[in-house]
């Protein structure tokens, strides 16, 4: 977030950050990086695609300008679809593509040929051509009201519990993760002193025990609600095994 904020100034036009790092779960703090983009006249662009669905925020207090997340990740949701929040200051903007379906009157099929230049009003101007995906909207519905019955806070705060405890027993092995405080709670990056060890991914998933590598510095740890106590013993007995055959 200091970062961020010192590189901010008068010179700045567009601010496009994360909520959360992708590598190793790092939290900016998006209420402050937006009181500065709106102190010098910068648009805030968010991508949630790392977070929503797991970890709350609140736009009142950010006040972004857009906000854009994939469906797919913590949404539970399918490929090929994702969602965007348009400041409302910014919805009589010119979208990027220019489909029939975004313009006035397009809602009736049997006066298409009455061509308007006029968009749709709001932020239904910024949809993709063929929004009537039928066979993906349907699974996108019912990921989201799965999410609001368990609660994104509910979630993130249970997930915060694995990955604290994860976190903590990796430490006996001398590794490391961003700070309690610094980070999201669904979102660990296991830090090696000596860098990721070679082949570390694929030896774990030689016993079915899946990670991805963030660069030569961090393996991401994000477990979901379905991992159970079992998968976590399993996970910290192979990952001591690899680093001790490193």
């Amino acid at each position: 977030t200091a970062s961020v904020l010192r590189a901010i100034d008068e010179r700045t036009a567009v601010v496009a950050v994360p909520h959360v790092h992708w590598t190793d779960g790092g939290l900016l703090d998006l209420a402050r990086i937006g009181a500065k983009c709106r102190a010098v006249g910068a648009a805030l662009v968010i991508d949630v695609a790392q977070s929503i669905g797991a970890l709350p925020i609140d736009v009142r207090a950010v006040q972004p300008d857009f906000l854009v997340a994939a469906c797919y990740k913590w949404m539970l949701g399918p490929y090929n679809l994702g969602f965007c929040y348009i400041a409302p200051h910014r919805q009589e903007g010119r979208p990027i593509e220019e489909n029939w379906i975004a313009r006035e009157g397009s809602d009736q099929l049997s006066n298409l040929l009455d061509y308007q230049d006029g968009y749709l009003p709001g932020a239904r101007r910024f949809d993709l051509g063929q929004r009537g995906n039928f066979h993906l909207l349907p699974m996108a519905i019912a990921a989201l009201k799965q999410l609001h019955a368990w609660g994104v806070a509910n979630v993130q705060a249970t997930i915060r519990l694995r990955t604290d405890r994860i976190a903590e027993r990796a430490g006996a092995f001398q590794i490391r993760a961003v700070p309690r405080e610094r980070r999201a709670g669904h979102y660990l990056g296991l830090r090696f002193s000596g860098g990721v060890p070679d082949g570390l991914a694929e030896r774990l998933a030689g016993e079915k025990v899946y990670v991805s590598v963030r660069g030569r510095e961090a393996v991401r740890v994000t477990p979901h609600l379905w991992v159970n106590d079992r998968d976590e013993d399993r996970f910290i007995a192979v990952l001591e095994q690899a680093v001790k055959g490193r």
